[in-house]
């Protein structure tokens, strides 16, 4: 994957950069934390400039989650209902949690877009419930471009600051991800086991 990420941003420079992550973006197994860093290297050779590129990978960010923000307008909340009512008895969620979910979403949904996009896997799949909740386009884009530039400026600059020793990063990046990806399994597992408990009460 490494040879592939560098091959497209050697062959076709910014525009590489923003179409790798527009693909990371929609959960292709691409890392960002790669790509970006080796964006950065670039910038310190002098091939790329610094907001050039910010701009650049934000536009790919934005792209990517455009896709998957509008697959879940595509799926309409009456319909998410009928779907959570048909598994009840394996999910055991009420259509009033469901609600609940969604009003919480459209309370906070800026700062749940604008964080979930500093953090690996739940970067990507924040958009589908902003999509579900319809929450408006120009707000979704803002909310994102913004955690995304963040994003983007962090790792691009740590990439710049290591230059040739950029790969060195990397092994940081996936100690990060697995971080995220720990948290994220042990709240679903106390999530599901709660569910069980009160199902068997």
């Amino acid at each position: 994957m490494l040879e592939f990420i560098v091959s497209v941003i050697d062959q076709i420079g910014l525009l590489g950069t923003a179409l790798l992550i527009a693909l990371e973006s929609v959960v292709v197994p691409i890392s960002s934390e790669v790509v970006l860093l080796l964006t950065g290297f670039n910038v310190a050779k002098g091939n790329f400039d610094f907001f050039a590129a910010v701009i650049a990978t934000t536009l790919g960010s934005l792209i990517g989650a455009f896709f998957l923000y509008f697959l879940g307008r595509l799926y309409s909340y009456q319909r998410l209902e009928r779907l959570f009512e048909k598994y009840y008895k394996f999910l055991r969620i009420k259509n009033q949690d469901l609600n609940s979910v969604f009003h919480k979403f459209n309370k906070y949904g800026n700062f749940i877009i604008l964080f979930g996009r500093l953090l690996p896997v739940v970067r990507s799949l924040v958009s589908i419930p902003a999509g579900l909740a319809k929450i408006g386009i120009w707000k979704f884009a803002i909310f994102t471009s913004i955690g995304s530039a963040i994003w983007n400026a962090l790792w691009i600059s740590i990439g710049r600051s290591l230059g040739d020793k950029w790969e060195s990063a990397e092994n940081w990046a996936k100690i990060f991800d697995y971080l995220i990806y720990f948290i994220i399994l042990s709240v679903s597992a106390g999530y599901i086991f709660r569910r069980l408990r009160s199902r068997n009460k």
